[in-house]
């Protein structure tokens, strides 16, 4: 199922995509998609349900976040080796932990803002691990099963506060409307193998990323396996694994930072697109 919520920002409905890509209302049947409603028993009622029978949305809504009250928003550093590479970094000797803040998250195409006096906005194409049921140090070999689905995000930043200063990546990763998720939570029954998605980014109609899931350094089953020898992953947690080479501050010779008037759009395979114009604080 591709699972969604619509309409506008703060009064999101829920609602998934039919067999011709129509929205489709599930509001009779849940009261919004989050951890409560996106555990193993509750997606196994939704598939049950007749889509045709369900109201269709005849007006052209605005696309929130696919998940709301995400509980953590989890994300991986340095995970493509050609992304390390334009970073001038090493290969981790374990996977970069780093979080974004969850008031950051915003819809699909909602505009982005750059932050009032900020140089060094970049932008980062990512696949999205949304955790259906409770994990705590599961092995590598079972933790897809802990796995509710998947979902495009875009990781925007801004470099100079994450690496000036005391160089702590949460304050260049958390300003608002930096974690664009969506536009659906596409279940795993879809991506049967999450290594082998196309993922790609442009600027403006000119294409700087374009990679594929398979070039992870560290593979989706074995990140959701890491991180709950940390701590328990819970339904509604998102990881957001990396992003490969491509990125503004990579670019040579000189570095390319987002500006307002821009449009950037990114999409992975099977899980839709994003399209943001970017605009001044």
């Amino acid at each position: 199922m591709k699972l969604l919520r619509y309409g506008p920002m703060g009064a999101e409905k829920p609602g998934c995509l039919d067999a011709e890509g129509n929205i489709r209302d599930l509001s009779q049947h849940l009261p919004d998609i989050t951890g409560d409603t996106i555990t193993p028993g509750k997606l196994a009622h939704l598939r049950q349900i007749d889509l045709e029978n369900l109201p269709r949305v005849t007006t052209n809504p605005r696309i929130g976040a696919c998940v709301n009250h995400v509980g953590k928003f989890l994300c991986i550093g340095l995970n493509y080796a050609d992304h390390v590479a334009e970073t001038g970094a090493k290969v981790p000797l374990e996977p970069v932990l780093f979080g974004k803040a969850t008031s950051s998250i915003c819809g699909p195409n909602d505009d982005l803002i750059i932050p009032t006096g900020s140089t060094h906005t970049d932008w980062e194409v990512e696949l999205g691990v949304v955790i259906g049921k409770p994990a705590k140090r599961v092995k590598e070999k079972d933790a897809l099963d802990y796995v509710a689905g998947y979902c495009l995000i875009d990781d925007v930043s801004e470099r100079y506060y994450q690496l000036q200063g005391t160089g702590q990546w949460i304050k260049g990763k958390s300003c608002d409307t930096f974690g664009p998720i969506g536009p659906w939570l596409v279940t795993k029954d879809e991506i049967p193998d999450p290594q082998t998605l196309a993922m790609w980014l442009e600027v403006d109609g000119k294409r700087y990323q374009n990679s594929n899931t398979s070039n992870m350094i560290y593979k989706v089953a074995f990140l959701v396996s890491y991180l709950s020898n940390f701590f328990t992953l819970l339904p509604g947690d998102i990881i957001s694994t990396g992003t490969p080479a491509g990125v503004g501050m990579g670019q040579k010779p000189e570095p390319i930072y987002l500006k307002a008037g821009q449009k950037v759009r990114l999409g992975i395979t099977g899980l839709g697109e994003q399209t943001h114009l970017m605009v001044a604080e």
